[in-house]
């Protein structure tokens, strides 16, 4: 399994952006299907953006046209770009390989995620 290691998360107003890294071991993501999930305390996470080893992508509707999934091949680093955040994006977010780029089975284990909270 790839190991990846999450960063970037932050405090930020309402309508704020981060950007969020993830990079992943072995120099393989050129050929890894891979997601950014997130949770809060008390729930499942949740897949919210995915990319497959081709850059084909799949947003969750809660996040489409706000969060956008890009790779750097060069970096082994996954990125996801949160524009115009809410409180509603406040979780821990974490990145793992996934079977399919439009499916939430994930592949290696859990990172410490990195959080995001979003004020009012």
């Amino acid at each position: 399994q790839v190991h990846l290691v999450e960063s970037g998360g932050d405090s930020v107003q309402t309508g704020g952006s981060l950007r969020l890294s993830c990079e992943v071991s072995g120099g393989i993501l050129g050929i890894l299907s891979v997601g950014w999930f997130r949770q809060v305390p008390g729930k499942q996470r949740v897949l919210v953006a995915a990319s497959s080893s081709t850059a084909l992508t799949k947003y969750a509707d809660s996040v489409k046209g706000r969060f956008t999934i890009s790779k750097d091949l060069a970096k082994n680093t996954v990125y996801l770009q949160m524009n115009r955040l809410t409180p509603e994006d406040t979780a821990v977010y974490y990145c793992n390989s996934v079977k399919n780029y439009y499916s939430p089975t994930y592949i290696a284990a859990w990172g410490q995620g990195t959080q995001v909270t979003v004020s009012s």
